[in-house]
């Protein structure tokens, strides 16, 4: 997710037995997709179809959001950006919703408004549209041509609260995501995505979770197509433990609930259970009835960081490296991290038997898959049963074969490119 800024990174991968240093720097922003540093030009469309590097694709912003309420935190207006489809693909609509973290107390949504993740007065006018967002066939091979969308995230709570007031302590905020995402999709509507034939919405981290509670609300907006799926990537943020024992990221959620009056997005779950438990993707995909992929790394490194060993659980240090560097963490620690698999595979096991949905779970130490295009679909791509993930989805959504693939524990997969981080990822 495009966020405040993260950390430098490498990226090494492992191959044969050897670790080999991939050279790759760049600049990650929390639970958005890591964008690589690129000296680029502006260019159209039809003309990086022949090139290799990604197009670069104008910001759009919702003229009459303001009218529906539906603004980013600091009241400005949300914005998406739109790449039209071609030739096959010219009815066909992917729409990818950012991800980017979330505030959960007024001082952190207050420093939001200040960055690209509350305000869309400092959003990047262009954006490359790389990995699932590709227009080049050899990166994209099933989904390179479609109307593609790029929905910017400026809420701080995976676009779904809804509070009417705007005065806070003093200060004026605007807890509008799920207003957003509405107003979001009628421009679009109007712009063709009600005449899709094809139609499928995904998104990255924060996005993902975005995407899991979105997923039926999308059919809606598009009641022409015969094809409508859902792939949420790194989005299945579990209700675990950390390693002191508190329930860290449970906690956490509960103060963005709170703060956004996201309950009232689940009626059904909250007269059930606790509001914060219906925010998490284990509990929304009981009652999801669209076809939905889950894309997820078994050993989530944003997870590892923040909700296994959050800094408050470890005054000691002791997994300092380990949540760093996957290939530093002893016997004890490498235990804890496949409870944390365990604790993925349990969360889905109710649908792994549903004919339509389909699943990529691999052993890799890394966040978000779909918007990087050496992860997405290339020579180097990690890999399961030889399938990269580019590969995995189109042959799910185009309904070519069923697939169900969940990784062997680590480190049993050769193709894996695992993380190194200077410092963890920033936790909004």
């Amino acid at each position: 997710m495009a966020a405040a800024h993260h950390n430098l990174f490498h990226l090494w991968r492992r191959r044969s037995g050897s670790a080999t240093t991939s050279a790759v720097v760049g600049i990650v922003f929390l639970f958005s997709s890591a964008v690589v540093l690129l000296t680029l030009t502006s260019r159209s469309p039809e003309s990086a179809v022949n090139r290799t590097d990604p197009v670069l694709v104008d910001l759009t912003l919702v003229n009459n959001a303001k009218e529906k309420g539906a603004l980013c935190l600091d009241g400005t207006l949300p914005g998406y950006h739109f790449l039209k489809g071609s030739g096959s693909g010219a009815e066909s609509w992917l729409i990818h919703l950012e991800g980017g973290g979330w505030c959960s107390n007024l001082e952190s949504c207050g420093a939001r408004k200040h960055t690209e993740l509350g305000s869309s007065n400092h959003m990047e006018k262009q954006v490359p549209f790389i990995g699932i967002l590709s227009n080049l066939p050899s990166q994209n091979p099933d989904f390179y041509n479609w109307n593609k969308v790029k929905v910017r995230y400026c809420d701080g709570a995976s676009f779904s609260g809804d509070v009417e007031t705007t005065e806070q302590k003093g200060s004026t905020f605007y807890f509008r995501g799920q207003r957003i995402w509405e107003a979001i999709m009628d421009d679009l509507v109007v712009k063709g995505l009600a005449s899709a034939k094809k139609a499928l919405l995904t998104g990255c981290s924060a996005g993902g979770l975005a995407t899991y509670i979105h997923c039926d609300d999308f059919k809606a907006f598009v009641p022409k197509a015969d094809t409508v799926k859902c792939m949420a990537d790194g989005g299945f943020f579990l209700d675990i433990k950390d390693v002191s024992g508190r329930k860290s990221i449970h906690d956490f959620y509960s103060d963005v609930v709170q703060l956004q009056d996201v309950g009232k997005r689940f009626p059904d779950c909250i007269s059930r259970m606790n509001a914060t438990k219906c925010f998490f993707a284990e509990e929304i995909i009981k009652k999801i009835r669209t076809p939905l992929f889950i894309l997820n790394p078994a050993y989530d490194a944003w997870q590892v960081q923040h909700v296994v060993t959050p800094d408050v659980s470890d005054p000691s240090l002791s997994w300092r490296s380990c949540r760093l560097d996957i290939k530093k963490c002893d016997s004890n620690q490498i235990e804890i991290l496949q409870g944390m698999r365990t604790a993925l595979l349990d969360g889905i096991r109710g649908i792994t038997k549903k004919k339509d949905w389909g699943i990529f779970i691999n052993s890799c130490f890394i966040h978000c898959q779909s918007l990087k295009d050496y992860l997405w679909h290339s020579p180097d791509s990690p890999r399961i049963n030889n399938k990269t993930i580019a590969e995995a989805v189109g042959d799910w959504y185009f309904d070519r074969s069923k697939v169900k693939e969940i990784d062997s524990q680590y480190p049993s997969n050769p193709t894996c490119y695992n993380m190194v981080f200077s410092k963890p990822y920033k936790h909004n």
